[in-house]
């Protein structure tokens, strides 16, 4: 854990010497902050205290951005010739992956904390749901581990950071988009796979406050699948 941990804070300072990190924060705060109080809905003008806009432009902001902050973490090393020499290190292929991913992981939750005075601001306003609210931010750091997973991947198969960006946009609309638009378009079991299969409707679902083991269970799997596959591509390339 030691050595996942020294990775991790390693990416995470590379994240703010690049100024990747503060553009991140400066978009997503901006156009967060547009949504949430003038664009989506205007929280002042129809009088109701929901976080419900800022939630909906979170799971869009991320869509992109986090294939944006994974599309370095290792087709740049890749390109390099640095992971060789860090993969012949006295670590494990899991150490580095875990590494990068918590890095990535904790910027998002850092740019989520940001956020927090939005939920201090409208619970002033008026009665707030709060465990809507709660449940909603664990859905977007679930919804954000999965895409870190997939960006990882997507990362460690090219050595060009534009193809990593792109293979994890297409894998991403997959479970964004096209498994939503099948469900709706199919009836019976394959409308129950593909709707199952759909990142929205479980993202929705915690989004309205609705914490089920049946949605972590879904972003824990493709979390998981994501890293395990990561980790296999890192041991073709040991070979």
């Amino acid at each position: 854990m030691k050595k996942t941990w020294i990775i991790a804070k390693r990416e995470l300072a590379s994240f703010f010497d690049s100024l990747m990190a503060y553009i991140l924060l400066v978009l997503f705060l901006g156009f967060s902050g547009l949504f949430t109080w003038i664009l989506g809905s205007d929280i002042f003008f129809i009088n109701q205290a929901s976080l419900q806009a800022f939630f909906s432009v979170s799971y869009w902001s991320f869509f992109f951005f986090i294939p944006a902050l994974t599309m370095r973490l290792l087709a740049e090393e890749n390109r390099s010739g640095t992971i060789e020499l860090l993969l012949t290190r006295p670590i494990t292929d899991w150490q580095v992956i875990s590494g990068k991913f918590l890095a990535t992981l904790l910027l998002i939750i850092i740019a989520l904390a940001f956020t927090l005075p939005y939920y201090i601001t409208v619970a002033n306003i008026g009665p707030i749901d709060h465990g809507s609210v709660i449940s909603g931010y664990f859905g977007l750091i679930l919804m954000s581990s999965a895409y870190i997973s997939i960006g990882l991947l997507a990362s460690s198969i090219s050595n060009n950071q534009i193809v990593g960006f792109l293979i994890a946009l297409t894998i991403g609309i997959l479970f964004h988009i096209i498994f939503g638009v099948l469900a709706s378009s199919f009836s019976g079991s394959l409308s129950d796979i593909f709707n199952y299969l759909s990142l929205s409707n479980h993202y929705q679902s915690m989004a309205r406050g609705v914490i089920d083991t049946r949605d972590i269970i879904y972003f824990l799997s493709i979390v998981f699948v994501g890293l395990v596959s990561t980790e296999a591509v890192l041991k073709r390339k040991r070979m």
